[in-house]
């Protein structure tokens, strides 16, 4: 009898897990912003940084990226130049 109803449960918990990785996702996620490459004179106005992307195990200039909000709620990607994580000073 424990056997089947684990059986169910189990049967029941995958259905619910296809359901729910077939639901479209928030218009916030399905829109993609344009990558926006930075410079010295790029006017940044940031209200509040979403992610950032990690930085590689490299010595030397890495590409990273950041998702952040303007103050008008438009959402931007930010790549940039950051110094890789790879070097020592051995």
């Amino acid at each position: 009898m424990k056997l089947s109803k684990f059986a169910l449960l189990l049967t029941l918990a995958s259905l619910g897990a296809n359901a729910f990785a077939d639901a479209p996702a928030s218009s916030a996620t399905t829109t993609k912003a344009p990558v926006e490459t930075y410079t010295y004179d790029t006017h940044l106005d940031i209200k509040h940084v979403i992610s950032v992307s990690d930085v590689g195990d490299e010595c030397g200039p890495v590409p990273a990226q950041m998702t952040y909000e303007d103050s008008r709620g438009q959402r931007h990607v930010l790549q940039y130049q950051v110094m890789g994580t790879g070097c020592s000073n051995s």
